[in-house]
C-alpha cells in the first residue's frame, strides 16, 4: 500500500541546490535508509517527507500519519546520551504513526541498546525512513537505500551490504567506460596527427623537373583538401566524444612511526589489577593485562560504565597503568579545541605533523578534502568536516599509538570508512571506543569489554567475541564428585587384586559419601 508519494521535490540553502527527486515513494512495510555525505541534505529532505519543511518545488502527496525522531542534543545532565535517546524512541514508537522518520536514532546508543532498537524496528507496523552512519544497523533493519550524491537522490534495493556492492560495480563500469573513453581519444588523436601529415606532404612539388610537374600542383592541392577535411571531421568526433570524468583513486598510505621497532609486537602498556573510581564512585576491577606494539584493541561497555575514564588512566599515567618510554600516544576525542578556526585545513594539519607534505595530502584525501580544498580555513566547515580535520591534525602527529573515543560521532558514512581504511592501515598500536559494530568488526584484533563492574580481555575478533559462550564454571560439589568418583575406581582396583575388610569398609563409605552430596 502506498503511502507517500514525492514527485520532482526540489530544494536548495541560498544558490546551492542541495537535492531533487523525481519520484520517491514510500510503501508500509519499508525499511529505508537514507544515506550521503554530511550537507547533503538528508536531515532537509526527513523534514520535507514529514511535513515539517516545504520544498522549493514539487509536491508530497499523503494521507498517512507521519513523526519525525529528529537528531538528538543530549541537554540532561543527569542522565546519559543513550537513556535520553531511548526515552524519545520509546515516545516516538508509542505514537504508532504510518511513517516514521528517524533522524541518527542511533546516536549515544550502546551496542546492547542498539540491539534491542533493531527489534523494536523490525516489529514496528509502519513504514521506517533513517538516517544513519552505523552500516551493521542498516544492514539489520533496510529493504531498501536512499543515496543523496551530486544533488541527486537514486534508490537502490537491498539493505546498505548490497548497495555497496552495486555502488562498487557502478565504480568499475565508470572505470571502464573512462579507459574506454581515453583509448578512443588517443586513437582518433593519432590518425588526425597522420592525416594532417600527408596533407602537409600533399603540398610539396616533384623534385625533379618532369612534365608532371606541370599538372601535379592541382591534383595535390585536390589531394591536401581531402586530406584536411578527413582530419578536420576526425577533431569534430574528438569534440563529440562524450567526456567521461577520471576517477578518483586514492594513494595508498604508508607511515613511518617513531621508535618503531622498539614498540612492534613489544609490550607497550601495562595495566595492573586495581579498582577505577570516579570519585567516591566504584566504576569497574580491571584484571592484570598488556598491550603490545601493533595490536588493534576495541573497548566496549554500556554508556556510563567508565570506559573514558579507563582511556584517561592510560594517558595521565599511574603505578597501576604503565606505558613503555617507547610509546608515543595521541589522543582523539573530538575536541575540536585543537583546531584553530582561522587558519586553513592544511595549516592547522601541518603546523604539528611528523610527516611530509605528499603524505598529508594523500590522508586528506583519503578523508575527501581533495587538492585546493585543503586551503579552505575551518570556520567555514561543517561540523563532521571539523571532526575529520581534528582526527587528521592527531593521526598525522609524531605518535605510533592512538587512543580514540568514540571517533565515528557526527561522520557521514563514507568519512566513517575512509576512517577505517585508515586505522587498518596503520602499522601502529590502536586502542578505541565505538558503539560503531562494523568498524569494531573491521579494525578490531581484541575485544576489552566493562560489564557488571569487572574488565574482561577476550582475545579474538568481534565476530568470535559474539560467538563465544563460556564454559559453566563447576561448583564444589561438582569437584568433590569427580574426586569421590576417582577414589571409588582406586578402591574397586584394589578390591578386585587383594579383597578385604578394610578396602570394602572404605568402598561403603565412599559410596554412601557419594549418595549424600547427591541428594
Amino acid at each position: 500500500m502506498l503511502l507517500l508519494e514525492g514527485n520532482q521535490v526540489k530544494k536548495s540553502v541560498r544558490d546551492r541546490l542541495l537535492f531533487q527527486a523525481e519520484q520517491l515513494r514510500i510503501y508500509r512495510g519499508d525499511r529505508i535508509g537514507l544515506v550521503g555525505k554530511n550537507g547533503t541534505g538528508k536531515t532537509t529532505l526527513l523534514s520535507i517527507l514529514a511535513g515539517n519543511l516545504k520544498p522549493d518545488e514539487g509536491m508530497i502527496n499523503t494521507h498517512s500519519s507521519r513523526h519525525l525522531l529528529p537528531q538528538l542534543k543530549r541537554t540532561d545532565t543527569t542522565r546519559s546520551g543513550g537513556e535520553v535517546t531511548q526515552d524519545y524512541i520509546n515516545k516516538a514508537l508509542a505514537l504508532k504513526a504510518e511513517i516514521l522518520f528517524a533522524d541518527e536514532p542511533t546516536t549515544n546508543l550502546d551496542t546492547q541498546k542498539m540491539d534491542a532498537l533493531e527489534q523494536q524496528f523490525k516489529r514496528f507496523q509502519g513504514a521506517i525512513v533513517l538516517v544513519s552512519h552505523d552500516r551493521a544497523f542498516l544492514d539489520q533493519i533496510c529493504t531498501k537505500i536512499w543515496e543523496i550524491e551530486e544533488s541527486k537522490v537514486k534508490e537502490y534495493k537491498g539493505n546498505y551490504s548490497s548497495y555497496a556492492q552495486q555502488k562498487e560495480l557502478e565504480k568499475r563500469q565508470h572505470e571502464e567506460a573512462y579507459d574506454q573513453f581515453v583509448k578512443k581519444k588517443r586513437q582518433l588523436e593519432e590518425a588526425v596527427r597522420l592525416k594532417e601529415q600527408k596533407a602537409e606532404r600533399a603540398t610539396k612539388a616533384p623534385k625533379n623537373g618532369s612534365e608532371l610537374s606541370k599538372f601535379s600542383s592541382p591534383y595535390f592541392a585536390k589531394k591536401q583538401k581531402k586530406l584536411q577535411k578527413t582530419a578536420s571531421a576526425m577533431e569534430t568526433k574528438i569534440e563529440q566524444l562524450e567526456e567521461v570524468e577520471k576517477p578518483k583513486n586514492l594513494s595508498v598510505v604508508k607511515m613511518s612511526l617513531p621508535n618503531e621497532d622498539a614498540i612492534m609486537n613489544r609490550t607497550v602498556v601495562t595495566i595492573e589489577q586495581q579498582v577505577l573510581k570516579t570519585g567516591n564512585k566504584e566504576l569497574f576491577k580491571t584484571p592484570y593485562f598488556k598491550i603490545r606494539g601493533g595490536e588493534k584493541i576495541a573497548l566496549i561497555g554500556h554508556n556510563g560504565s567508565g570506559k573514558t575514564t579507563f582511556l584517561r588512566e592510560i594517558m595521565n599515567g599511574s603505578p597501576k597503568s604503565t606505558v613503555s618510554p617507547s610509546c608515543k600516544i595521541g589522543y582523539f576525542s573530538q575536541n575540536l579545541d585543537i583546531l584553530h578556526p582561522e587558519k586553513s585545513i592544511y595549516d592547522n594539519v601541518q603546523e604539528t605533523s611528523y610527516h611530509k607534505e605528499e603524505l598529508i595530502r594523500t590522508v586528506l584525501a583519503r578523508l575527501h578534502f581533495y587538492k585546493d580544498d585543503v586551503y579552505k580555513k575551518v570556520n567555514i566547515l561543517s561540523g563532521g568536516e571539523r571532526v575529520k580535520v581534528a582526527f587528521a591534525k592527531v593521526f598525522l602527529s609524531e605518535l605510533n599509538m592512538l587512543v580514540m573515543d568514540e571517533p565515528t560521532n557526527f561522520l557521514d558514512i563514507e568519512a566513517v570508512e575512509a576512517l577505517e581504511q585508515l586505522l587498518i592501515d596503520f602499522k601502529g598500536t590502536v586502542l578505541f571506543v565505538s558503539h560503531d559494530r562494523r568498524l569494531i568488526e573491521h579494525v578490531a584484533g581484541r575485544i576489552i569489554e566493562i560489564k557488571d563492574k569487572s574488565m574482561k580481555v577476550f582475545d579474538g575478533n568481534w565476530k568470535e567475541f559474539r560467538e563465544y559462550e563460556p564454559k559453566k564454571e563447576r561448583d564444589g560439589k561438582e569437584d568433590e564428585l569427580l574426586l569421590l568418583n576417582t577414589k571409588i575406581t582406586e578402591v574397586l582396583s584394589k578390591l578386585s587384586f587383594e579383597p578385604s575388610a578394610a578396602l570394602d569398609e572404605e568402598f561403603q563409605q565412599l559410596l554412601e559419601q557419594k549418595k549424600r552430596i547427591q541428594r
